[in-house]
């Protein structure tokens, strides 16, 4: 009888829901029984095909007590074990984002252990295996320290450190995350197999024809040696050289040949990380999901809201959650030297707030003003954090208005004396404020659907006055709708307006 790895010394429960407690067995266990002494909470398992699962009551707050598994005379006893918040933070590079790396990271590490925070780090394995299995025996939950959480989401930090404070309690983080990763990489294959997404099943499948599990790990194999030192050659030249240029590198330096060939040991194939990350941590009983991710998506945008709502309801079925709360980080300016395409992102953050419109229990963290020009990995993760914390206060705990949590939010839109659009925005109890690079942000359109930026912005409250001497009768406006630009608008609590377009805006009814 064996616990999942998830479940250690220093673990966090979630409180005030059902508590699952899982892990794997021969199949000729008769009994296993889950207890919290000091809670006086007890459940037996049921036990199928070599797989148990018991399900403790729902508990309140408690900063240490002890978890026992017990089977017949073979007993686990799991120590200092906290019943609080528990969070997942999943996603890609954004999310993986070191706390040492962090711009205030230093600071945030030498006084970190006064927080009441811990972190389990899901093993990056992109195969399952002895490695894996290796792995997971040496993972565990850890308690915030100056040398043990250097590795821990920097995202993740920010939030649960201020939600720690708000709420009381210990929280806890499972960072399940892995840099340049599409979110078709965290689904099943079945999820994938329609339709609208198919393209992911294709592409991979067109990739691998032919070739044996063998050549792929070969070719894998021989892609991390070489990109290895690739990069050890790129992070010489930019010591060198802060400010040369990436065509500059790449001539000093040889081909970059990231992502690697696709095969069955790449962490970016599809499905691959649910397997070895996803579904070893579930259906381990947690709050909901802190979301950074979206970049790795962007060559496909028209199929992100699909995608995203196959992993948002796939996710809610492995965890057993209807309600599981799904908090989205909606991506920051960003845009690079020789970057020929300026609106990609655009689509993928309109994906992300329809998301946040039209699905249920879902959060949008706004973080505009969080981009680095020809910097996709942002070095300040503490707004984000924060952003993502006034989600789950008005969002999740319902402990804060809405009116101090969200950003400003397109509404709804009319043509006033025939050449003024007028916009209105939700969430009008703050004061908004904006300078040029506002107004440069704004773009109408006629009939004829080609926009051209606003001579004139005039912001009233909740409204908003546009005019172009370009376009006489103005049919769409659309605001921010490019990669990189400077913010401009920004509410009284200082979250930004978010981008929208009125020619496909969707306000549906969360389901």
């Amino acid at each position: 009888m064996k616990t999942a790895p998830i479940f250690s010394d220093n673990m966090v429960l979630q409180r005030h829901k059902n508590i699952r407690v899982f892990g794997s067995c021969s199949g000729r266990e008769q009994r296993i029984t889950v207890s919290i002494p000091e809670l006086h909470a007890s459940a037996e398992a049921v036990i199928t095909d070599g797989r148990w699962e018991a399900v403790l009551p729902a508990l309140p707050e408690c900063d240490c007590c002890t978890l026992v598994v017990a089977c017949g005379a073979i007993q686990k006893q799991f120590s200092n074990v906290a019943v609080g918040e528990v969070w997942l933070a999943g996603g890609q590079s954004n999310m993986e984002f070191e706390l040492r790396n962090d711009r205030h990271g230093t600071d945030e590490l030498r006084k970190c252990a006064d927080e009441n925070v811990r972190y389990y780090y899901t093993p990056k394995v992109s195969m399952l295996g002895d490695e894996l299995t290796a792995a997971e025996a040496a993972s565990c939950w850890t308690a915030a320290s100056e040398t043990d959480s250097v590795a821990w989401s920097a995202v993740g930090w920010y939030f649960a450190k201020e939600l720690s404070r708000r709420l009381g309690c210990t929280v806890g983080i499972i960072g399940c995350n892995w840099g340049g990763t599409s979110a078709s990489a965290w689904v099943p294959r079945d999820v994938l197999d329609t339709a609208g997404l198919r393209p992911y099943l294709d592409e991979y499948a067109s990739a691998v024809e032919g070739k044996t599990d063998a050549q792929m790990i070969a070719e894998y194999d021989e892609y991390v040696a070489y990109q290895t030192e690739f990069d050890r050659r790129v992070g010489e030249c930019y010591a060198e050289n802060p400010d040369i240029s990436w065509d500059e590198v790449l001539g000093k330096c040889g081909e970059n040949r990231y992502p690697g060939p696709l095969g069955i040991k790449n962490p970016m194939r599809p499905c691959g990380l649910f397997y070895t990350m996803i579904s070893r941590v579930s259906p381990y009983t947690v709050r909901g999901v802190l979301w950074y991710q979206g970049e790795s998506d962007d060559h496909r945008p028209e199929s992100y809201y699909e995608l995203m709502c196959a992993l948002i309801r796939c996710w809610r079925e492995v965890w057993h959650d209807d309600g599981m709360a799904f908090l989205i980080v909606q991506l920051p300016m960003y845009s690079c030297d020789g970057d020929t395409e300026s609106m990609r992102w655009a689509f993928i953050r309109e994906a992300q707030e329809r998301l946040f419109r039209t699905v249920k229990n879902t959060g949008l963290a706004v973080t505009l003003d969080c981009g680095e020009y020809n910097n996709i990995h942002p070095a300040d993760k503490s707004a984000v954090g924060h952003r993502l914390f006034l989600q789950a206060m008005s969002e999740v705990y319902g402990l804060s208005d809405r009116a101090d949590t969200m950003p400003p939010l397109y509404g709804s839109h009319e043509v006033r004396n025939g050449d003024t659009m007028v916009v209105y925005l939700d969430n009008p109890s703050h004061c908004l404020s904006g300078n040029d690079s506002c107004r440069e942000g704004f773009e109408l359109a006629g009939a004829d659907g080609v926009y051209f930026p606003a001579d004139s912005v005039e912001i009233l409250g909740d409204q908003i006055h546009i005019k172009s001497e370009k376009v006489k009768r103005p049919v769409n406006v659309r605001f921010k709708w490019i990669n990189y630009a400077d913010v401009g608008l920004f509410s009284s609590n200082g979250i930004p307006a978010a981008p929208f377009r009125t020619d496909n805006f969707c306000k549906e009814n969360k389901q």
